[in-house]
């Protein structure tokens, strides 16, 4: 996912988007944990694009880190 889309999201469809992803990765660990996970680059899209939605919202929210 990139950021110019998730900048065109609203606060509230971004929130719900981080939490899709972090469940996403939740599930991935998990597999990746016992062994089912097939595809382990999927755990490192899928941190980087909850580490994009962070920002973003960060950005959106107007706080300074």
């Amino acid at each position: 996912m990139k950021a110019k889309e998730l900048r065109d999201l609203s606060l509230d469809e971004l929130e719900a988007k981080e939490r899709e992803l972090r469940g996403e990765l939740f599930n991935a660990r998990v597999k990746h944990s016992t062994g089912q996970l097939e595809n382990t680059a999927k755990l490192r899209t899928v941190r980087r694009d909850v580490a994009r939605l962070e920002t973003v919202l960060r950005e959106k929210h107007g706080a300074k880190p």
